[in-house]
Formats: C-alpha cells, sequence, structure tokens
C-alpha cells in the first residue's frame, strides 16, 4: 500500500509525539526516584522489554537537572496514547507520595 505525503505525515508526527510522552514519562520517574521499566512491567506484564522506554531513558537528565514534570500532565499524556494501566500505576505512587508529604 502507497501512503501519501499526508498519511506518512500524520504517521512521522505520531511517533514523534509518542517518543516525546515516553521521554516525559522517564524523566518523570527519574524525578520521582522510580525505576521506569519496573513500572512499566507492573502495568504491562505480559508485554516484551519496551525498546522505545530504553532510547528516552539514553535522553534523560538527573532529576536535579530537570524541570519540574506535573504528574497531572503525564497521566494526560498516557491516557491520550492509551497507556490507561500505566497511567493508573503512576497515579497510585504520586498518591503515596502526596500522602507521605502530609504525614
Amino acid at each position: 500500500m502507497n501512503l501519501s505525503e499526508k498519511d506518512q505525515y500524520i504517521i512521522n508526527q505520531y511517533q514523534e509525539d509518542e517518543e516525546m510522552m515516553v521521554l516525559l514519562y522517564a524523566q518523570w520517574c527519574i524525578n520521582h526516584d522510580v525505576d521506569p521499566h519496573t513500572l512499566y512491567e507492573k502495568a504491562y506484564p505480559k508485554q516484551p522489554k519496551n525498546k522505545l522506554l530504553d532510547e528516552a531513558l539514553t535522553k534523560t537528565v538527573d532529576k536535579e537537572a530537570s524541570e519540574e514534570i506535573g504528574t497531572d500532565l503525564i497521566i494526560a499524556l498516557l491516557q491520550a496514547f492509551g497507556n490507561d494501566d500505566l497511567a493508573f500505576q503512576l497515579n497510585q505512587i504520586a498518591q503515596k507520595e502526596d500522602e507521605t508529604k502530609a504525614e
């Protein structure tokens, strides 16, 4: 099947957006001392290792060098890409963090 230039552009944009979502997820995990692979595996135990996540981790920075990434933003991004199970797991961690801060 031949893709038109418009179709190819849409596919490329989606892939770039997905890569950005994974990078933001990985950086959020780094910022919150969470192993991104472990959290991903908890959400999707039957999935193979996520190569896109491996690539994103090479682009993350130490949490001291990172800007704050809002939990609500990450959850919304994950859900926008259909990663509801991962968004749920991430939210569970965020809620535990909030409870710990409140004590």
